[in-house]
């Protein structure tokens, strides 16, 4: 019995990793347009280690694409 439950619990165990390793970054963060002058507020998925300076790294490149300018990250959370 007490063998049964042990495997049980790896298999529970097992189960519930591929959630977490898959699990999102997160990124919330200001930045601007110029001419016109536009806001921005927004929350965009971050691919790589979920870190401050990765976040800041790849919003700087992205929004540059569309003619914006990061102004600051926020806040970067694993969902």
């Amino acid at each position: 019995m007490r063998k049964t439950l042990s495997h049980i619990a790896l298999v529970a165990l097992a189960g519930l990793l591929p959630a977490t390793a898959g699990a999102a970054c997160l990124a919330e963060f200001k930045a601007k347009r110029d001419n016109p002058l536009a806001l921005f507020y927004d929350i965009a998925p971050i691919r790589g280690a979920c870190t401050q300076e990765n976040a800041e790294a790849q919003l700087r490149a992205e929004l540059a694409r569309q003619g914006q300018t990061l102004l600051k990250v926020l806040s970067v959370r694993e969902e």
